[in-house]
C-alpha cells in the first residue's frame, strides 16, 4: 500500500495592515508552484488579508495543476502562531518554510520558531524600513531576502500610488546585493538556509554601517526582545 508523502507546508503571510497583491499573484504563479513541488512541498497556505486578487477556487485549481494543495484565509485574530508552527513541522509533518512581508512582528514570530524564512518587502509602502530590515537580516544569515520580479513590483506599486515608482527604482539598487530577485528561486534558497541557519536572537552588532541588526530593529520597532 502506497502512503501519501508527509505534509510539507509553505505558509505565506501578507500581514494585517496593508494589501500585498503582488506577493499573492507571485505565489500563485506557475514558476513558484513548480518550485514548491520540486522541493517536495505538499501544501501552500496563504494569509491574503484584503487582497483583491485572491480567489479560492482559482487558487486551488492552480495548485492542483502542480500537485499542491492551496488554501487561504484573510485574518486570524488569535495571531499566526498555529500556522507558523505547522510550517515548522509540528505533528509529524516535514519542516517547510514561511514567506512573509517584511513586517517586524511577523519576522520575529518566524525567527523565534527557527523556521526557514523568506522575507519580501512590500514596495507599495513608503517611509518604512522594510527594505533595510530585509537586507540586514539576509546579510547576517537569518533570512532569505526574496523580491518579486521588477516589473510585477513596479506595476502594483504604481497602481497603489503614481509617486511610488521612483522609490521602487531607487530601493532596488540598495537591495541588489542581498536579495533573490525571483520568488520561485527563493524557495531553493530557503532549503539551503535550513542547513546553515543562524541562531536567534543575535549576540551583537554587525553590518556595514555599524548599526547592525539591533540598530535596524530599533528603527523598525523601537526595541528588540
Amino acid at each position: 500500500m502506497t502512503h501519501p508523502p508527509p505534509k510539507k507546508l509553505c505558509f505565506l503571510t501578507v500581514g494585517a495592515t496593508a494589501p500585498f497583491d503582488a506577493l499573492i499573484t507571485a505565489a500563485l504563479s506557475a514558476p513558484f508552484l513548480a518550485a514548491l513541488r520540486a522541493a517536495s512541498y505538499t501544501d501552500l497556505l496563504l494569509q491574503h488579508g484584503t487582497s483583491r486578487t485572491f480567489d479560492a477556487r482559482s487558487a486551488a485549481a492552480a495548485g492542483e495543476s502542480h500537485s499542491i494543495t492551496v488554501q487561504g484565509f484573510d485574518f486570524n485574530r488569535e495571531g499566526l502562531g498555529r500556522e507558523m508552527r505547522a510550517a515548522k513541522g509540528e505533528g509529524g509533518a516535514r519542516e517547510g518554510c514561511v514567506v512573509s512581508h517584511a513586517g517586524s512582528g511577523s519576522i520575529l514570530d518566524a525567527l523565534r520558531l527557527a523556521v526557514p524564512l523568506v522575507v519580501v518587502p512590500n514596495a507599495g509602502l513608503l517611509d518604512n524600513h522594510q527594505e533595510e530590515l530585509a537586507a540586514e537580516l539576509a546579510a547576517q544569515g537569518y533570512v532569505v531576502y526574496g523580491q518579486l520580479g521588477y516589473y510585477l513590483s513596479l506595476l502594483f506599486a504604481v497602481e497603489a500610488s503614481g509617486t511610488v515608482a521612483l522609490w521602487v527604482e531607487g530601493g532596488l539598487a540598495f537591495a541588489n546585493r542581498w536579495c533573490v530577485r525571483d520568488l520561485a528561486a527563493a524557495i531553493g534558497e530557503a532549503e539551503a538556509l535550513r542547513k546553515r541557519r543562524t541562531v536567534w536572537p543575535p549576540g551583537g552588532e554587525g553590518g556595514e554601517d555599524g548599526r547592525g541588526l539591533i540598530g535596524v530593529m530599533d528603527d523598525e520597532m523601537g526595541f528588540v526582545d
